[in-house]
């Protein structure tokens, strides 16, 4: 397990119960270096949305703890965010949310001169991922060859 899987996991542990009382949803945390900036980063959701109050409230809450806790050893900057429209699928609860609906797939490689694809999601597991496009037809992707998957966005 690496140092940021550590950080991430521990951390998760330690939100969660503030966003439970305030009914929200935690979506990912990440720990990552920007520009040679450590940056530990908290998505939420909520129904009906995620306003910049209710990220307030949470980094707030959530600072304290991690004074307290003091379990990073590198300085950072904690964010806590709306995971927004581009938002990944990445647990059960997303693919669950998210089945009938149209998801955009990226692949690491090409697959048939293509690497990126549309569809509804109509079916997953832990080891792959189906979607009918437009036409009807089913496409079936292991989840090693998927970059990314989320929800289609149009303007």
């Amino acid at each position: 397990m690496s140092k940021a899987d550590i950080y991430e996991a521990k951390t998760e542990t330690l939100i969660i119960p503030i966003l439970e009382r305030m009914n929200f949803e935690l979506v990912d945390v990440e720990y990552v270096k920007e520009g040679g900036i450590f940056y530990l980063r908290a998505y939420i959701d909520k129904e009906g949305g995620i306003t910049v109050n209710d990220c307030e409230a949470v980094a707030r809450e959530m600072n304290e703890i991690l004074d307290a806790e003091d379990y990073i050893a590198d300085s950072y900057v904690f964010e806590v965010s709306s995971p927004g429209l581009g938002r990944p699928l990445k647990k059960e609860k997303d693919f669950i949310r998210n089945m009938g609906k149209e998801v955009e797939i990226r692949t690491y490689r090409a697959i048939d001169k293509c690497k990126e694809f549309y569809g509804d999601l109509a079916a997953y597991d832990k080891d792959s991922v189906t979607i009918t496009d437009a036409d009807g037809t089913q496409m079936v992707f292991a989840r090693a060859d998927i970059a990314l998957i989320r929800q289609a966005v149009h303007f």
